[in-house]
Formats: C-alpha cells, structure tokens, sequence
C-alpha cells in the first residue's frame, strides 16, 4: 500500500450530489478529492441518466433566470401549462405520494432550499430549457443536455479548480479515530488499497439497486431479478461502511423508485449510452395512464392513473412485477394516436409491442389470454363515467371509471376503435429508498446512540427520509443537488475549522 493521501474534504461518489457536494466544498477553500467507482467513461452516477429537477416556483418570471434567451411563445407556453408550483404545492406533491411519510424536517428543507440551490447551479453554468410539449413530461423545463449534460458540466467545473478526481476507486470501508470521529476511507484502486485521509467525508455514492442480495433482503422474493434503469455500480458500499460503524439507517428500506419499461430493456443503464444518443428514455413507457394495463391473464391489476404520470410512475414497477411471470402489457386504441398521447415516442424508439385490427388477434401476438383481455376491455368500457377526457400530463381529468373491482381514476378512454395497440413492459429499478439519518440542516450523519458522528455527512440516494413507496418525478435530482450542497458546505467548515485549530 502507498503512503497515505490527505485532504480536507473527502467526497465519495460522483452523481450529481457528490458533485455538488464537492463543488460546496471548493466554493468554501476546502482541497477536496472525488472517488469515482466507474471507469471515466461512465462517470457520473444514474444522475447522468436524468433529465430534470423537480423545484418550486412561484411565477414563470422565476423561471426566466434559468432559460437562455427564451422566445414569447416559450413563455406563454409554459404560462398556459403550468405557471407555478410553489412551496406549498411541491410539499403537499411529496406528501401524497409518500402518503405522509415523507420527513417533515426533511422536506422544509428540501423545498425551502430547492429554488436556491437551482439558481446556485445555474451560478455554476448550468442551463434549462422548454421541455412543455412532451406530453410524458410533467414538466415544463428540463436541464440543457438533461442530467448528462448537467454531471459533465460539473466535472469541468471540478477538473478547472485543479479538484482531483479518482476513477475505478471502489469504496471499501471507513476509517475513524479513538473518538468515532470518520478520518477518512480505504479504497481499491486500480493499482490496490489506498488509504484516504481526510478531515471530513462526504458519502454520496448510491443505494443498493445494484446489489441483487440486498435487493432480495430488503425489498423481497423476485428483486434480485429485475433490470436497473440506473448505472450497476451502485452496490450498497456506502450505506454498509456506514452502518458499519453505527450510522442510524433510516427510511423506507422496502421500498424503491421502479417504473414500467421496455420488457427488451438492457440489465442496466450506462453514462456513455447518453453520448451518443442512446438515451435512457429510449426503454421506459409512460403512456401508461392513457392505456389499461393487463397482465398474461388479459386482467388489470392497478390504477393506471390514480394521479398524473410524473406522481405515478415510480411504484408501477412494483404493480408489474407482481404480475405472473413479472410483465405487463399497456393496451391502447385508435383514440390515442389521434389524442397525441405519446405513442410517438413508441414508434421512434421501437418499443416491443404489436398492432392488430381485433383484440383476439393482438391478445395471440402478444401471448395474451385473448378471452381474458375481450372480457377485462368489455367491462372497463362499460364502467367508464361522463365527464370530459382532459389527458394533460400536469394533472388529472376527473375522467374515471365505476363500479368494477379495480377502479381507474383518471384519463379513462374506452378500448373499442381499432387499430389496437399494446406493449410489453417489465419492472425497471431506478434507486432504492432507505438510507441514513441526517441533521436536516447540516446534512451530517447521525450515530445509533443519537448524537452526529464527526466527520461524516451524506446525501443522494443515501439520504433517508424523504422518499417512501412512491416518488415525484425529478425530485430525486433536486434533492440530491439540494443536499448535497448542504453536505459539502458543512463538511468544509467543519474540515477548514479542524484546520485552524492546529
């Protein structure tokens, strides 16, 4: 082993909010060094597979500081569609979905320092633009060059103010001193172990998707079977260091973010993919809440749309791996290629699927009980109530569905005008959910005995807390930016003070 190497902040992992952390740091004078498990090639975590920040706003004057150079009908666009979500409306967006389990300190945080934090990292050359007219969106902005862009935008910014960042450096455990205090890392580099010394560290580095055993232990039977949507690197190291040495484990451990996808999708998702135009949202399918979803049996087996798809779609991969044989099918008519429902983005995609001018006939391409799907189709029909079919991906219609078992509550549009349309999705894992207790306002790592551990702060997917059994599109991001420059901040004063103390 090589002598020891020493800085004052120690960040490890390099998603979006490591590398805020880090840039935090440096902004404070602190020498920092980011560890990064991947090969250089594929840095930059599963926020380089993203496309937007879920943030609050109050008017679209606010947004107008991000964009550059947007037109009249940009604004007005964006104005018509969805002219604000302020505190209040992303706080009670969080609640619903995590059914009030959410951390309230937490997310007062969260959404408090969320708009800050955008305009920090605009601060640091970070753009957005209109993203309004997809209709699978849910959002009205989007970051310039989506979440590749925005992490490659960061390692410039890192690699200009002389930071050094190690690839390949695979995070074994950590260090501490007689007083539990962390004083830094053991990690695998590519020549072998390296010891890390550092005033504070910062673990950024992922929850444990990519960890079939853990995926098996904490979520349950058939997780360690499913495709990631995320980058395979993220194992669980930073959460097992962690408690290790006695970090309280806190959230939803159960739980993850896990969305219906193409059931051809790769085992997982990679950074390098985004360069050249292979885009991560090439294999999910969100058109879901226009359809009905069945499985092998012809049968629907959850609300497709109890909410609008940005609050959705992460616990449907849950619903379809439940399903025999872990797939489902999204079943759509005529209707929806005429309503502009995304269908589209299907077909540029080449999304696994088939076409047919009768149910029967598509139910047999797709290996569906065809008696099954013409029963399920004929009673969801005859359920579906008055009201006006508004499918806007920004909030539901109202549209719903009566009287049978399993009721749809919005964007209810009957199965009857052929051409027919359905497509084979499985589930797909974004990031798991449990992770650390933290002081909200610091960001700093608590010890099971109740009090911080020095030294240690965190944030990212390993931050828990905020997200349980469901999850808002975007805010994963925003969190992690958002903590994570909390993270860095707070662990280079505490490093810089350590520092002066000598």
């Amino acid at each position: 082993m090589s002598e020891e190497r020493t800085y004052d902040v120690l960040v490890i992992g390099a998603g979006s909010a490591a590398l805020s952390a880090a840039i935090a740091a440096v902004d404070e004078g602190a020498r920092v060094a980011v560890l990064e498990k991947a090969p250089r090639e594929e840095r930059g975590g599963n926020s380089a597979l993203t496309e937007h920040m879920r943030f609050p706003y109050n008017n679209v004057e606010e947004l107008l500081p991000l964009l550059d150079n947007p037109s009249d009908r940009d604004i007005e666009a964006i104005r018509e569609r969805l002219p604000k979500r302020d505190q209040a409306d992303l706080w009670d967006e969080v609640m619903r979905v995590t059914q009030g389990q959410s951390d309230p300190e937490l997310l007062e945080v969260h959404v408090r320092e969320a708009y800050p934090t955008v305009l920090w990292l605009r601060s640091k050359g970070h753009t957005w633009m209109p993203s309004y007219a997809n209709p699978l969106a849910g959002n009205v902005v989007s970051m310039s060059g989506g979440g590749y862009g925005l992490q490659q935008r960061n390692f410039l910014y890192l690699e200009s103010r002389n930071v050094d960042i190690y690839y390949q450096a695979a995070f074994r455990e950590l260090m501490t001193d007689k007083t539990g205090a962390v004083i830094g890392a053991n990690v695998l580099l590519p020549e072998g172990y390296q010891q890390f010394s550092a005033k504070a560290t910062v673990i950024a580095c992922g929850g444990f998707e990519g960890n079939a055993e853990m995926r098996a232990r904490y979520l349950g039977p058939g997780w360690d079977t499913v495709k990631m949507r995320g980058v395979p690197y993220n194992t669980g190291d930073g959460l097992q260091a962690a408690l290790a040495i006695g970090a309280m484990a806190y959230g939803s451990w159960s739980s993850c973010h896990a969305s219906p996808q193409d059931v051809n999708r790769p085992w997982f998702g990679l950074p390098s993919n985004q360069a050249d135009g292979r885009g991560q949202g090439d294999w999910s399918r969100y058109a879901y809440p226009y359809s009905i979803m069945v499985n092998k049996n012809g049968e629907r087996f959850v609300d497709e749309a109890d909410d609008y798809r940005a609050l959705t779609y992460a616990k449907m991969g849950r619903a379809i791996l439940a399903q025999p044989g872990g797939v489902a099918f999204q079943i759509f008519d005529a209707k929806a290629r005429r309503l502009g429902l995304g269908l589209e983005t299907y077909d540029r995609v080449g999304a696994t699927g088939a076409k047919a001018d009768t149910l029967e006939d598509l139910a047999k391409k797709l290996s569906i009980d065809p008696e099954g799907l013409v029963r399920t189709v004929r009673e969801f029909n005859a359920a579906i109530q008055h009201g006006e079919l508004n499918p806007n991906p920004w909030r539901g219609d109202g549209k719903r569905t009566a009287g049978i078992p399993i009721r749809k509550s919005n964007y209810s549009i009957s199965i009857e005008e052929p051409p027919f349309e359905g497509y084979a999705v499985c589930c797909g894992i974004t990031f798991t959910f449990g992770g650390l207790k933290v002081d909200p306002k610091t960001a700093q790592v608590q010890h099971v005995a109740g009090r911080p551990i020095p030294g240690l702060y965190t944030a990212g997917e390993m931050l828990g807390g905020l997200w349980h059994w469901n999850y808002a599109s975007g805010s994963g991001m925003m969190a992690g930016a958002t903590f994570g420059r909390i993270a860095g901040t707070n662990a280079a004063k505490a490093a810089l003070q350590l520092v002066r103390a000598k």
